[in-house]
């Protein structure tokens, strides 16, 4: 995604404890299209004071930093001020590290061996209604979700879902992003984005990662190998 496609460049603060690798994101992002670098932070703490400060529309999280995690960050960041998305940018892509950060409210998550291309394509993805889900990151995401374990709730189907609804609501699941559902259903992206509005709705749903595990525990969807009956 370009920032032809999005309509304007995305203004970016990077946020991360160790001096160097910050310099060097910072320096990369200034050489790639639609994005414009407006602050960098050393700990979470001065993210969110950056944020408060500058109203980026995104900030490049990393994880594990002083005083205030970017976990920590994110959720603060998310509660105060929803107009600034969050793209984790780290090294860990553990379980541990991950869910968290997806529950804080994190609508992307990248691994520091991102290039420049992807980071592009997360910040601008996030932007647009999408997740910024690096290719990695998703399946794992997808392999943690498929399994049976109780840690997956059950959640009662809602009254009112229709059939195109719960359409689009499996195409999220598999990954898909607006543009390609539009695609796949032959309907306007205009249309997939109202129909993702109204299914968040009636399900009580609040973004794309909640989506996933919601299409999964009503076997909506199932593991890679596997049919649904």
């Amino acid at each position: 995604m370009t920032e032809e496609s999005t309509g304007r460049t995305a203004r970016v603060v990077v946020a991360d404890d160790q001096t160097v690798v910050r310099e060097g994101i910072v320096m990369l992002l200034g050489l790639l299209p639609g994005i414009e670098v407006v602050g960098a932070a050393g700990d979470g703490e001065e993210a969110v004071a950056l944020v408060a400060e500058l109203a980026p529309d995104v900030v490049l999280m990393d994880l594990r930093m002083p005083r205030c995690d970017g976990v920590e960050a994110t959720r603060r960041i998310r509660a105060g001020y929803p107009g600034t998305h969050v793209v984790v940018l780290t090294t860990y892509a553990d379980d541990d590290s991950l869910f968290p950060a997806l529950e804080a409210g994190a609508r992307g998550y990248l691994t520091k061996d991102a290039g420049g291309d992807e980071i592009v394509r997360a910040v601008h993805s996030v932007l647009s209604g999408d997740a910024g889900l690096s290719p990695s990151i998703q399946r794992r995401l997808l392999e943690r979700l498929s399994r049976p374990p109780a840690l997956i709730p059950v959640v009662e189907p809602p009254d009112g879902l229709t059939a195109r609804e719960t359409e689009v609501l499996v195409l999220i699941a598999e990954g898909l992003t607006n543009q390609e559902i539009a695609h796949r259903l032959h309907v306007s992206t205009a249309t997939v984005k109202t129909h993702i509005n109204n299914l968040f709705a009636k399900t009580g749903l609040k973004d794309r990662a909640q989506a996933v595990r919601y299409a999964y525990a009503r076997g909506l969807v199932t593991p890679p190998g596997t049919s649904l009956t």
